[in-house]
């Protein structure tokens, strides 16, 4: 069973097998010229991800409302209620994402912010959700 494909014309033509074995969670690689890249599941990378990298989010009340930040990152949220804070901060995470993606993830002060950006990305909001407020409920998934 191939796993390391050593050209994306091979990779393309077991294209089903390089999906499969990555959803069986083994190495899978491709080459191309002188790079070669990982192919895995988003499941197993957003896990360890956010088990690697802990938002560390502070969640504060303050002025009738709430603000949610991350902290050493340009990210933050507000809202009258806690959860609308969070819910706010979830969507400033998307749109850094994006923003990195775009133009940030070059310039010197955001480059080693590449795990928030594919964080942001890959989870769902409710996965956000998690990571922001109950960080220990991913050492357990």
């Amino acid at each position: 069973m191939t796993r390391h494909f050593p050209t994306t014309s091979e990779a393309r033509r077991q294209f089903r097998a390089l999906l499969d074995n990555a959803r069986a969670g083994r190495v899978v690689t491709v080459q191309r010229e002188d790079e070669r890249y990982a192919v895995l599941d988003i499941k197993r990378l957003l896990g360890k991800l956010m088990q690697a990298r802990p938002s560390n989010a502070v969640v504060v009340a303050e002025g009738g409302g709430w603000a949610a930040l991350l902290p050493g990152l340009p990210i933050h949220g507000e809202g009258t209620t806690f959860e609308e804070a969070i819910s706010d901060l979830i969507l400033a995470l998307r749109e850094y994402a994006e923003d990195w993606n775009d133009r940030l993830l070059n310039a010197p002060d955001h480059r080693g912010n590449w795990d928030v950006a594919q964080i942001a990305e890959l989870a769902t909001d409710e996965q956000l959700r998690t990571w922001l407020v109950e960080p220990a409920a991913l050492l357990s998934a």
